[in-house]
């Protein structure tokens, strides 16, 4: 527990020095990318092994193209993702996960297994908070 304290405290202070110059800090311009809700999700898909543009949109029916293409570009241009082009009629794209993306694989099926994990405990303060919150708003009117 101690460790894990000290682990938070090297953490913060690490985001407090890097929070001074934000356009350079390493925190934000990774997680501003790969923290989306549709990154994680390609990431993760992709871990089990490349994907063609199509797969990918049945496999996150509610990304639209213009969003899947836009967030494969991100993930390509930040060295995560690796684009091949077939030349086939007309011609096919396959995605697939570069070592970088592959080392972020980890990482992310902790944050997965963490939020599944707290999903109901945070469900059950989301409500508490929001019956509070309800309440103040009732008394304050009345």
């Amino acid at each position: 527990m101690i460790e894990a304290g000290r682990e938070a405290q090297m953490v913060a202070g690490a985001l407090a020095a890097s929070s001074r110059n934000l356009a350079d800090c390493p925190v934000r311009g990774v997680l501003d990318q790969v923290g989306d809700k549709w990154s994680t999700l390609l990431v993760m898909i992709l871990a089990g092994g490349p994907h063609r543009f199509g797969a990918l949109r049945r496999a996150v029916p509610d990304i639209s193209q213009r969003m899947l293409t836009q967030t494969l570009r991100d993930l390509q241009r930040d060295g995560l993702i690796a684009r091949q082009v077939f030349p086939t009629r007309p011609p096919s794209v396959e995605y697939r996960l570069t070592e970088l993306g592959h080392s972020l694989v980890g990482p992310l099926a902790g944050l997965i297994q963490w939020a599944n994990a707290n999903h109901p405990t945070i469900r059950l303060a989301r409500r508490a908070y929001d019956s509070a919150v309800a309440g103040q708003a009732a008394a304050a009117a009345g």
